[in-house]
């Protein structure tokens, strides 16, 4: 192997999606991957980039819900440019795809939301479409989303969510606050189906599935809770093998004991996602939802009333917390982080893997740690310094220090 437009990047450890591979390397042609092979193949190449003893190479995470991070809202800039610093945070943090998440808002925000993804989308490979978190929702789960703007699906919704685009959508809503028919149509359209924020009860989940709904987001969060006479959607989630479940594993939204038990009493796919806020990747603890004043404080994202309003952590960080709170293997986190989503999105076969003919979306690390010492998408590594999780500083940047723990859920 010795063509000139090659290019390798060789680590101790490379995580394919699956399987580990020691003293391995990455062979990129263009945005493209071309092969994974032996470190010792490749001495013929001069374009080659050696990772440090200890590193680790693995498919990016792609992250599905991201609300805001590197101190921009979505819900509040709609736009291109607040697109592009949500990206450029959260990609520090090995986040290399990711669906921006609009919560509960009117139908104008929601145009504008859909043309700055149109737009990025076309020139930013790292935004793979939209997660619209309503409005479609129970007021009795809103959680954080204003209730006066949750509401029914009408004619003009329709219009604007069901029309050929070239990226993902993606449409939390309660089963019960649509018509039926309404999943099944948006299904039909090639749009992503969740339940969230949603008081469906058990058989209410299951018609939603037989329609087409095949995503639970943030399990257990703002969902009818799991009960011995009606099991509602958690139990659904977990008994299908078809059904793909959100975790936000900062330790706040959900007990580590739930997770835990989650996963080994669940058939379906569990995939890591932040829910991140602005906090996430940026320098401020406080920012303004929708005319409410949300603060972060030990980690932990939250209006005035107490309420939870998303998180601020990071990919890395979840990661990491799935290692060190619930007990898991890191390849087994790393397929939550990146092959899980990206099965889910109908994209399995581009990302979430390192193989040939993916799309060459990378993330090199330190494994005691989740330090991210580099990050490629479509084959271009992104400019920046090595970036270390410390719970304390959001967005925090310095050279690796020695390997220690992460806390609670900030980045």
């Amino acid at each position: 192997m010795s063509r000139s437009d090659l290019r390798a990047i060789t680590a101790d450890f490379v995580f394919d999606g699956a399987v580990t591979h020691r003293s391995s390397a990455i062979i990129i042609e263009g945005s493209r991957i071309v092969a994974l092979m032996p470190r010792s193949e490749i001495s013929a190449l001069r374009d080659v980039s050696e990772l440090p003893p200890g590193a680790w190479l693995a498919p990016g995470f792609i992250d599905i819900q991201v609300n805001g991070g590197g101190d921009a809202l979505f819900n509040a800039e709609p736009t291109p440019d607040g697109l592009s610093k949500i990206v450029r945070a959260h990609r520090a943090f090995g986040t290399t795809a990711l669906l921006p998440a609009l919560i509960t808002d009117t139908d104008e925000v929601m145009a504008a939301a859909l043309e700055a993804v149109e737009i990025m989308a076309a020139l930013e490979p790292g935004v793979l479409g939209i997660h619209f978190e309503g409005p479609f929702l129970s007021p009795q789960r809103a959680g954080v989303h204003r209730r006066d703007l949750c509401r029914h699906p009408e004619l003009r919704h329709r219009s604007m969510l069901i029309r050929p685009r070239k990226f993902v959508e993606l449409v939390t809503l309660a089963p019960e606050a649509v018509p039926p028919g309404f999943i099944a149509e948006l299904a039909r359209a090639g749009i992503k189906v969740s339940l969230g924020h949603s008081m469906a009860t058990y058989s209410e989940t299951l018609a939603a599935m037989a329609e087409g709904l095949t995503g639970f987001t943030h399990l257990f969060n703002a969902m009818r809770p799991l009960t011995s006479r009606e099991p509602g959607p958690v139990a659904a989630a977990l008994e299908s093998p078809g059904a793909y479940y959100g975790m936000i594993v900062d330790g706040i939204h959900a007990d580590p004991a739930m997770l835990r038990l989650a996963l080994r009493a669940g058939a379906g796919h569990a995939m890591l996602v932040s829910d991140a806020m602005p906090p996430a990747g940026g320098c401020k603890r406080e920012f303004v939802l929708q005319g409410q004043q949300i603060t972060v404080r030990d980690g932990r994202c939250t209006a005035t009333d107490g309420t939870l309003a998303g998180s601020a952590i990071t990919m890395a960080a979840a990661v990491h917390n799935c290692v060190r709170l619930l007990d898991l293997p890191l390849e087994k986190a790393l397929a939550f982080a990146s092959a899980e989503p990206a099965n889910f999105l109908g994209l399995g076969h581009v990302l979430g893997r390192i193989a040939p003919g993916c799309r060459a979306d990378i993330v090199a690390f330190y494994p005691q740690d989740l330090t991210i010492l580099a990050v490629w998408v479509a084959g271009q590594r992104s400019p920046g310094a090595s970036l270390s999780i410390t719970p304390d500083s959001p967005g925090s940047s310095k050279t690796r220090p020695q390997p220690r723990e992460t806390t609670g859920g900030m980045p």
